[in-house]
């Protein structure tokens, strides 16, 4: 074991204030003033990796092929510091080279993630993120682990020609990083219909592509845009039979209308091939569109994902509600819907009357009153935000139909419009309690307001409760 040299000391303190332990924000005990030079002590540790002053040992990175090398000299106390598999891996070391092993893209940011053990900071580009989180995953730094799962989770909506979050989703798989991992499944399904535009659709895998095809929560325009997708990821990939019939006879055709199956069977070279395998669910479909959905219950149990709308952004199923400087006064809005999936319903409509008010008081916080009738005073700073839906017709209509509403607040992040939240209620959002608690509307930079206004998309998705008896 190589004994420490006198600088590691000096070290010790650099890292413990760059590692901001001793707080510059903290007045002494004795009441005195404070002088702080943090970013002084950043830039002299990382002089003191650069020009490898007292340096205790030299890490030599390898690739498995060992066709890149890197030399970096660094000091034994810094990284022992900030790594336990370091400090275990320089306590058992017979030399002053340790050798490590790396694939290539991990060697290719070393000097990055070394640089973070010195100074506490990182710069980094999206195709670097999956190489540094495996290094601070290896090397355990959880500081760096936890920073680059927030930077991933904060840069999903980010362009990259080829894109990134099913990539970053496949890796959070792999190692367990459950946010990482819920982040990424949830951007996907909540934006699928631009990530079927992209080239980042194609290539996603078979498991990730089942575990998106089962959702109710998908954000799209319709089930035959998911169709139309599905069809071109078959075509490119070539999965094996079953994988192909699963992912198939996942799309829920009762969801098209009875011309839109003609046509895909007409059309399809997918469903041509592979039609044995789905005709039960085509058949089912067509009975569906053809029959009182109330009559075909009495005959046949269709409790299935089949007749379950997911969240369609066509405008036969909801609408696109803007509202213009959202802080101020209540907001109301109207628009029609079909009455259900089912062809049988094709031709009746149902009118919705929303009502968006920005200073709702929930029960909790609502003025009290004593047994004299007398009110409670109540101090209240302000309401939270809230909408309620209701039919603007008879309830006597929609025998055996139950209505979900399903509110898409958008934000702006990365220069996009993207879904941020979804909340699915029956009446009112004040059924969620949390309903924009978040969104901080008054903040003119918040991230939830595009020049000022709150962009929303109401989905009123139809479930005939005859036929779904359970919650998909």
């Amino acid at each position: 074991m190589v004994k420490p040299s006198p600088i590691h000391g000096v070290l010790f303190l650099m890292e413990v204030a760059a590692a901001g332990l001793l707080k510059a924000d903290v007045s002494p005990p004795d009441g005195g003033d404070t002088i702080s030079h943090p970013l002084t002590l950043v830039q002299r540790l990382e002089a003191l990796l650069l020009q490898a002053n007292g340096s205790d040992v030299t890490l030599r990175v390898e690739t498995p092929n060992a066709d890149e090398v890197k030399v970096i000299q660094a000091h034994s106390l810094v990284l022992s510091l900030q790594s336990p598999v370091f400090q275990e891996m320089l306590r058992s070391r017979n030399s002053s080279t340790v050798v490590l092993g790396e694939s290539s893209d991990c060697a290719a940011v070393f000097d990055k993630f070394i640089r973070y053990l010195y100074c506490g900071e990182i710069s980094l580009r999206l195709d670097q993120a999956t190489p540094l989180h495996k290094l601070a995953t290896k090397y355990q730094v959880l500081s760096l682990q936890r920073g680059i799962t927030h930077y991933m989770t904060q840069n999903l909506a980010r362009d990259s020609p080829s894109g990134q979050v099913a990539g970053w989703y496949e890796y959070a798989l792999q190692v367990g990083d459950i946010t990482l991992r819920d982040s990424c499944l949830q951007f996907l399904a909540w934006n699928l219909s631009s990530v079927l535009q992209s080239g980042e659709w194609i290539s996603i895998s078979s498991e990730l592509l089942m575990t998106l095809l089962g959702r109710s929560d998908l954000v799209l325009h319709s089930e035959v845009e998911l169709f139309t997708a599905l069809e071109a990821w078959i075509v490119q990939n070539e999965p094996d039979s079953l994988t192909a019939e699963n992912a198939l006879r996942a799309v829920r055709y009762a969801m098209m209308p009875p011309r839109e199956l003609f046509r895909l069977q007409t059309q399809s070279t997918v469903l041509a091939r592979y039609q044995e395998s789905v005709r039960d669910l085509l058949y089912m479909s067509f009975q569906f569109h053809s029959a009182s959905p109330l009559q075909m219950a009495k005959y046949f149990d269709v409790n299935c994902s089949l007749f379950v709308p997911r969240n369609y952004l066509s405008s036969v199923w909801g609408s696109q509600w803007i509202i213009n400087n959202p802080t101020r006064d209540d907001r109301s809005t109207s628009f029609q819907t079909q009455l259900g999936p089912s062809s049988h319903d094709a031709s009746r409509r149902v009118t919705w009357n929303a009502l968006f008010s920005p200073r709702w008081l929930p029960l909790s916080m609502r003025p009290m009153y004593t047994e004299t009738g007398a009110m409670q005073p109540t101090r209240v700073d302000g309401g939270r935000p809230r909408i309620i839906i209701t039919p603007a017709t008879s309830s006597a209509d929609f025998a055996g139909v139950n209505f979900q509403k399903t509110v898409l607040v958008m934000a702006q992040q990365q220069g996009r419009l993207v879904v941020k939240h979804v909340y699915n209620f029956h009446q009112s959002t004040e059924e969620n309690g949390d309903f924009l608690s978040d969104a901080n509307l008054y903040r003119r930079t918040s991230e939830y307001l595009v020049d000022g206004s709150l962009f929303l998309h109401v989905v009123v998705k139809p479930l005939y409760q005859s036929l779904i008896t359970t919650k998909n």
